[in-house]
């Protein structure tokens, strides 16, 4: 059970708002588009801005500041109504995309990017909790697949399409593209989301109850190992495609376009079953993760065996975010914003702390090295969730007893 008081949804909607669920999610879509596009973009930025690529690099670093964004916004804002934040920070975006669209030095460019990142850190800080306030308890782990399904198809269809945009109309006008998008967003955010006040301003000592949760806790840990672990091995997936299974260069795109779409799969996937069993989802998607990249040494020194594995990983890591943002929202049902602001802390942060982890592994060992190491901290993962499992079913009683007595009354 969760010891703060502080609650986010002291009343749950009678009705679902699915065309709100939507239009958030489409929010999420952009705003990861906008994270990763410049991965694609380095070579003609720095070409444009006489940089090297190493330091042409650095405007990938949105996610660093999105983990430091996340929990800061939601301390900032206090009462304010979450639906006219989410709506100032999708403005953000539309001016900071548009400002890398002009930037006429790389010191511009960086400025707008450290902008995407407050814009991506707060939005998802706020939206990946937003469920339980848009649609009723039966239909919030739906809810919240659909949130994070923007995610998998920005890396399947934004970043590729917008890269691909970027290469034949130019990087200024693929940023530019975004900055629009990002606008007609907001004016659907404003048409579509209902009044989101908090009934109480988010403090410092909200952040630091949720760390005398055992749930939340061991829901974090998981992440942080989990994140880490798949992107230590994922970020370089296109040479261990090559180089350890053999496949050509030409398949390696297609490959990870079936990546992404297994991972849009997964992500439906797992929001079907955690109203079922929340436990045994999260639980069975860490250890068939760890099975999955452990096994790739082993049987994915093939193209066939590679892309079996390849595939399943796609589809069982589609899961992850839904998954591990439900346990947060189970585990602290009173203090659904902070919990989240800190996962989306931890998540963001893995993310960066996973690549340089892997990049570290691979040029002391090997390619086939850091797909144990990830295993092992997959592994690990694993361990922490089943850690977890008394006081996030102890969370999961306690929540469906008021709804019963809530039902009764």
């Amino acid at each position: 059970m969760t010891t703060t008081q502080y609650a986010t949804n002291p009343v749950a909607p009678q009705a679902n708002r699915w065309s709100a669920v939507t239009a958030v999610a489409v929010g999420t879509f952009l705003l990861v588009t906008a994270e990763q596009l410049p991965i694609g973009l380095l070579s003609p930025v720095g070409s444009a801005l006489r940089i090297s690529e190493g330091a042409a690099g650095l405007v990938t670093g949105a996610s660093i500041v999105a983990a430091l964004a996340a929990p800061v916004v939601p301390l900032v804002i206090g009462r304010l109504d979450r639906r006219v934040l989410l709506v100032a920070l999708m403005g953000l975006m539309t001016v900071a995309n548009a400002i890398s669209a002009m930037a006429p030095n790389f010191a511009i460019l960086l400025v707008s990017r450290a902008l995407v990142g407050i814009a991506i850190g707060g939005f998802w800080a706020v939206a990946a909790g937003l469920a339980v306030r848009l649609v009723t308890e039966k239909a919030v782990p739906k809810a919240t697949a659909v949130i994070f399904g923007g995610v998998g198809a920005a890396n399947v269809l934004g970043v590729p399409l917008g890269t691909a945009f970027g290469a034949l109309a130019g990087w200024r006008l693929a940023f530019a593209a975004l900055s629009i998008l990002a606008l007609v967003v907001s004016v659907v955010l404003v048409a579509v989301l209902p009044p989101l006040v908090a009934t109480q301003p988010l403090g410092l000592h909200q952040f630091v109850d949720q760390f005398r949760n055992h749930g939340v806790r061991a829901g974090i840990l998981a992440t942080f190992l989990l994140v880490i672990g798949h992107f230590a091995a994922y970020t370089f997936v296109g040479p261990t495609l090559q180089q350890l299974s053999g496949i050509d260069t030409v398949f390696v795109g297609p490959l990870l376009l079936g990546f992404g779409i297994a991972g849009i799969a997964g992500n439906f996937l797992a929001g079907a079953a955690l109203g079922r069993a929340l436990h045994w989802t999260v639980l069975g998607i860490a250890a068939r993760l760890t099975t999955l990249v452990l096994l790739y040494p082993l049987l994915g020194r093939g193209p066939i065996g590679a892309m079996i594995l390849l595939i399943g990983w796609g589809l069982v890591f589609g899961g992850v975010s839904v998954s591990l943002q439900t346990w947060m929202i189970t585990a602290a049902p009173k203090a659904v914003e902070a919990a989240s602001a800190l996962w989306v802390a931890v998540f963001n942060l893995a993310i960066g702390v996973g690549a340089l982890a892997g990049g570290a592994v691979v040029d002391a060992v090997s390619l086939p090295a850091v797909l144990v190491f990830a295993g092992v901290l997959l592994a690990l993962a694993t361990l922490a969730v089943w850690s977890g499992r008394g006081p996030l079913t102890s969370a999961r009683h306690t929540q469906d007893s008021q709804s019963a007595g809530t039902g009764a009354h």
